[in-house]
């Protein structure tokens, strides 16, 4: 069976890693490896769109990432329980006129027995910055 560790239920540095982890992928903007920590019935919602199955995943992520170009992502552990984490993240990134943004969002995750995210809930906001307002590199 596919595991994803560390595995629930988490304690805080467990919950702290995976945090790291999660960041750590997403900012290798490799849908391919991102959708792998993901059950293949996961279940998302990111701001309107809802996604379901690790395909759909792959598919959102590289719409995601050929849009949303030189992306730099930092996540931070908010709170934690058993099977569950929740996160504040900011990400910056640029679109293909060169604007910039800073995206602020929040997401709720939850895991199975193997570590892997069945469930992710992403509330998420855009505010356009100038180049020299960047504080992500």
């Amino acid at each position: 069976m596919e595991q994803k560790h560390p595995l629930p239920p988490f304690t805080l540095d467990t919950a702290r890693q995976k945090v790291q982890l999660a960041e750590d992928a997403w900012n290798s903007r490799n849908p391919e490896i991102v959708c792998k920590a993901y059950t293949t019935d996961t279940e998302w919602r990111n701001r309107a769109e809802f996604i379901n199955g690790r395909e759909e995943v792959k598919a959102f992520l590289t719409r995601k990432w050929e849009k949303e170009l030189d992306y730099k992502l930092k996540k931070e552990l908010w709170s934690f329980t058993e099977n569950r984490i929740a996160v504040r993240f900011e990400y910056e990134w640029h679109d293909s006129n060169g604007q910039w943004y800073r995206s602020y969002g929040n997401e709720l995750w939850e895991f199975d027995e193997h570590g892997l995210m069945r469930k992710r809930y992403a509330s998420i906001n855009d505010v356009a910055i100038e180049m020299s307002d960047r504080k992500l590199s």
